[in-house]
């Protein structure tokens, strides 16, 4: 969910994502952990596929939120009691009045995102999940949530894994406190997303489970310690080269539900795939083509990833099916850039390496 931050006058760098309205699947626990200081939250994934959510635990004793795993921004926030927007009346609310451990900053803060903005404050308190406890952590508490924004989301609020560089100015955002209070053994995180509802995703702090990819890690430079971004060489079909020539800019990002690209580049790609707009403005699609388009492959760093119709097309309600490419929106979109979401995520097992600036991938299981 790529992000910005108003720090008390800068601008958010916008960009689009589309949610889920549906319930999700219930929560399922992770294995126990294979490596000493790797925890396994457990994700649970909603219908679709458009959303994956875990649970944390706030304040003392404990008060519990569903929120993404964000690795396009960087600020953790949950609803206040005092929010007033009716997305807080369809989600769990914080009650800073039940927690022994609970500091207010009284400063005011201010998230944008692609979908949307949140207007609260900044607090502290201690943070939960699974058997890390963070204390002192800086979040944030909503007291609006204006549009649509989160009214029909499946979780409460985003837990940031970004770039400090991207949050909240004089905060430190929570891996960096699970470094510094040394609660993980290793500077990283790393992430499996599921392809079936059915069996659990995972989020993995400090460690990497190898039982959850195929071959060897490939490891990518960070090409700007802002978003997880790196450069990608090209997007081709058939050999042919279809986007991003000459090479581009991409964001991995788990908050981002789909492939989003410049408007005019994936406008070229629905039409390669014969995909048509609807009166919604998704692109629908003819089903039986999942058996026959070709795949579209992601050069990246000198490594094809490619990503199958089967990825690239997603199934919906009643034989419907819809192109999991998306045009970008905002100002991140001027030049050629890409958001490789869920959909390349699902395919690839990725590791978010804060100690040399790489990111690794390989094929997941």
């Amino acid at each position: 969910m790529t992000g910005g931050v108003s720090r008390d006058a800068g601008a958010g760098a916008p960009a689009g994502r589309n949610k889920g309205e549906q319930e999700p699947f219930p929560e399922e626990k992770a294995p126990p952990p294979s490596t000493p200081g790797l925890w396994q939250p457990g994700l649970a994934t909603t219908w679709w596929q458009l959303a994956y959510v875990g649970t944390i635990r706030i304040g003392t004793p404990p008060q519990e939120f569903k929120v993404i795993f964000d690795t396009g921004s960087s600020d953790l926030w949950v609803p206040s009691i005092y929010c007033s927007s009716p997305a807080c009346a369809n989600h769990n609310v914080f009650n800073p009045l039940l927690s022994t451990t609970f500091r207010v900053s009284g400063r005011p803060i201010h998230l944008q995102y692609g979908s949307g903005t949140m207007s609260g404050f900044l607090a502290y308190d201690t943070i939960r999940f699974e058997g890390l406890v963070d204390e002192s952590q800086a979040f944030g508490l909503s007291l609006r949530e204006p549009g649509k924004f989160m009214e029909y989301a499946v979780f409460d609020g985003i837990l940031g894994l970004a770039y400090p560089s991207l949050s909240l100015q004089g905060t430190i955002p929570i891996f960096d406190n699970l470094w510094k209070q040394g609660l993980i053994a290793q500077e990283l995180f790393a992430f499996y997303l599921s392809k079936k509802e059915e069996e659990g995703s995972v989020v993995m702090f400090g460690g990497v489970d190898h039982s959850y990819y195929r071959g060897d890690l490939n490891w990518v430079p960070v090409s700007k310690p802002f978003y997880w971004q790196l450069s990608m060489d090209s997007i081709s079909m058939n050999g042919a080269v279809i986007a991003c020539s000459g090479g581009c800019e991409a964001i991995i990002d788990t908050g981002t539900s789909l492939l989003i690209g410049p408007s005019s580049v994936v406008l070229n790609i629905q039409k390669i795939i014969n995909a048509k707009r609807s009166y919604s403005g998704e692109y629908m699609i003819d089903c039986s083509t999942i058996n026959t388009l070709p795949d579209i492959v992601f050069a990246i760093n000198g490594v094809n990833y490619p990503v199958p119709a089967s990825a690239y097309i997603r199934e919906g309600q009643e034989g419907t099916c819809y192109s999991n490419f998306d045009e970008g929106r905002g100002g991140l979109f001027v030049s050629d850039s890409w958001i490789l979401g869920d959909v390349f995520l699902r395919l690839y097992f990725t590791v978010f390496n804060r100690g040399n600036d790489t990111i690794g991938l390989a094929p997941a299981v």
